[in-house]
Order: structure tokens, then C-alpha cells, then sequence
């Protein structure tokens, strides 16, 4: 009897021996083929396969080294503002204490905020989703499809769709005395640049021919939004700063976190495979972007909009809105499992982040109403 059990487990090994063998044989037999082609080459024809291979290795370096390190990545990076020691809403003039200075008035801290997080994409990152490794996939398969080297891209995303509608936002209605004024150029342009594509490269095939890549239009947005700062502390600008306006603003910003959260809700409920579900991480990376970027957004709402919020007593509901967004920062898992929420091996890391977003959401409803009344 033992050894027909012995007998049946060296079978087994054998027959696994065999396939890796098959495996082994069937994946190198076609760099065995190139290697003898390549020596019955000439140098004529080895040195641009060498120089065409060496750049291949540092693109591929470049391209994991921009993915995996994530520079500047702070969610306290709000606190650099020191938000708190304004003395004035935005667009009001600032007097100096001796009366002599000229005229200023205050910068408005969402613009600033935008102009610093599309910097934070495309300077001090690179943005991942125009390079073109990216854009060629693993293999062909896009890398969104694979669990490698997408978190960083989705997490970009994330900020974008935020700065997109604040950017919408600033255009319609904050940039604008409603009615009696015209739309700012400047804020006008940054709309646009970041509305771009966000996947461009220098050529495309659709059309074809040379194309402008998306991070230069991201930078021509950071210029632009900086310009309007810096016309309208200089007092040439003007930012609305009614409790309407913002309202209109929290309702927004509630609507775009509502989307995502249905995005998270789908992908949790009906792909729940814990962690061999290769879409949760870029999933889970874009929501988490776009709370890195409302987060500091609504934070700087709070001081451009500082006399609406002390008018209506929104102190307490704004400060617990900031609470939740700093308590959904907090979760950075290595590795991102989307599991069955009764789960007990694999966490359900994507009803995690949906429950924040959720929570975030109902403190900006609550805040809309109470503008509202």
C-alpha cells in the first residue's frame, strides 16, 4: 500500500517536471533563436540592436522608477499654507498696518491649491498615463488591466477629475460677479488645458501625426491660474465669494464624490475576488486621489469663503468634514484586496473607501443645507 502512494506522488512529480520543462524550453527557445541569429550578424547590424536594447533597459528603469516612487506625497501638505492666519475672505483688500504699502488684496487659496496639485502631477512627477510605456501596456494588455504599475496613474487621475471640476467651478462661477461681469481669460484657459486628454504623447495615430503631449497643457494650466492669483491680488481680478457660490460649489464637489462611489460600490459587489482582482487597485488609487485633492480644495474653501462660514456657524460640520477626509488618507495598503464584505481572509479594502466617501459626502450635503436655508 506505501508504495502505491509512493508510487503515485513520483508520478505526480514526474509529470510537473516534465510540463516545467515544456514551459522552460517553450519560453527560451525564442532568445535562444535570436541569440544565434544575432551572432551570425555583422557589428554593422549588432551595434543599433545593442544601442536599441540599452535604451529599451533605461526607459524601462526610468518608467518603474516614476511609478513606484511617488515624489512630494504628503497628505498633510495643506498645513504648508498656514490657511488659518488669513485675516481676510478672498478678493478683499489687505491694509497694511502703516497705511503706506499699495493696494492688495487676498489671494484666493483654492487657486493656489490647484495650481500647486497640477505642478505636483506633472513637475515634481512624472505624469504616467502620456508615457509611452504606459500607453503600450504589458504585452499589449493595458496596464489598468494588470495588478503592476497603475497605482500611481490612478492616483493622478484622481487629483485631475478633482482640479477639472474645481477648474469648471472657478470658470462659472467663483472667477465671476454672476451676471455683471465676464469669464476670466485666464481661468478660462486653465479649463481648457485641463480638460485635455489625459493619455497624449508626442504622436498618436488618431490622428496621425506629431501631437502636443497632455503635461504641456497641464503646465500652460498651472501658469494660468497663477496669473489670475496674482492678478487678483493685485486687486485686477475678481473672485465671488457668496454663500450661494460656495453652496453650489459643496453641491458639485458632493456629485463627483457620489459618481465615484457608485464606481467603488459596482466594482466591490460584483467583482469581489479579493486579491486577484486586478482593477480594485486602480479603483481604489483614483477615489483615494480624489479625496488627496478635495481634501486640500475644501480646505482652502474654508478660508477663501472664511466670512460665509462664520456667518452661518459652519465651523463645527466643516472641521468634521476634514476629520473624515483625514481619517480615508490614512488607509494605504500595499497591496489592495477587494473582498466579500463578510470576508474574513481577504479585506474588502474598495467598501472601506466607498464608507469615507460616503461619510465625506453626507457632511457636504449637511453643509450645502445649511447655506441653503
Amino acid at each position: 500500500m506505501l508504495d502505491r502512494i509512493t508510487g503515485f506522488f513520483r508520478l505526480i512529480g514526474k509529470t510537473v517536471s516534465r510540463w516545467v520543462r515544456l514551459f522552460a524550453a517553450w519560453a527560451i527557445w525564442p532568445f535562444m533563436a535570436a541569440h544565434g541569429w544575432y551572432a551570425r550578424r555583422t557589428w554593422m547590424i549588432r551595434l543599433p540592436i545593442i544601442a536599441f536594447l540599452a535604451l529599451l533597459v533605461v526607459l524601462y528603469g526610468y518608467f518603474v522608477w516614476q511609478t513606484q516612487v511617488w515624489s512630494n506625497f504628503n497628505t498633510n501638505f495643506v498645513d504648508q499654507y498656514r490657511l488659518s492666519d488669513r485675516k481676510a475672505p478672498v478678493g478683499q483688500e489687505i491694509r497694511a498696518a502703516d497705511g503706506t504699502a499699495a493696494k492688495t488684496c487676498q489671494r484666493s487659496a483654492i487657486v493656489d491649491v490647484a495650481a500647486d496639485l497640477t505642478d505636483f502631477n506633472v513637475n515634481q512627477n512624472a505624469w504616467i498615463s502620456s508615457m509611452v510605456l504606459y500607453k503600450m501596456g504589458f504585452f499589449g494588455i493595458d496596464w489598468d488591466h494588470t495588478p503592476f504599475f497603475d497605482n500611481k496613474a490612478s492616483f493622478q487621475r484622481g487629483i485631475n477629475q478633482a482640479l477639472r471640476r474645481t477648474s469648471a467651478e472657478l470658470v462659472d462661477t467663483l472667477g465671476r460677479v454672476r451676471g455683471t461681469s465676464g469669464i476670466n481669460n485666464d481661468l478660462q484657459s486653465a479649463r481648457g488645458n485641463l480638460q485635455f486628454d489625459e493619455s497624449s504623447w508626442y504622436f498618436g495615430l488618431s490622428p496621425f501625426g506629431p501631437k502636443t503631449p497632455t503635461p504641456a497643457y497641464y503646465r500652460a494650466a498651472i501658469d494660468s491660474l497663477r496669473k489670475f492669483n496674482t492678478d487678483l491680488a493685485g486687486c485686477n481680478a475678481v473672485f465671488d465669494g457668496r454663500a450661494d457660490n460656495l453652496m453650489q460649489f459643496i453641491d458639485r464637489i458632493a456629485n463627483d464624490l457620489g459618481s465615484t462611489s457608485d464606481m467603488l460600490a459596482e466594482r466591490s459587489e460584483n467583482h469581489n475576488r479579493g486579491w486577484f482582482d486586478t482593477r480594485a487597485d486602480d479603483r481604489f488609487w483614483f477615489a483615494y486621489g480624489q479625496l488627496y485633492a478635495y481634501y486640500a480644495i475644501l480646505s482652502a474653501a474654508q478660508a477663501d469663503f472664511s466670512q460665509v462660514v462664520s456667518e452661518r456657524n459652519l465651523g463645527a460640520i466643516w472641521a468634521g468634514t476634514t476629520r473624515q477626509f483625514q481619517a480615508a488618507l490614512r488607509i494605504q495598503p500595499a497591496i489592495i484586496s477587494n473582498g466579500r464584505e463578510d470576508g474574513w481572509i481577504m479585506p474588502s479594502h474598495l467598501a472601506t473607501m466607498g464608507f469615507y466617501i460616503l461619510r465625506v459626502r453626507s457632511n457636504l450635503v449637511e453643509i450645502r443645507s445649511v447655506l441653503d436655508r
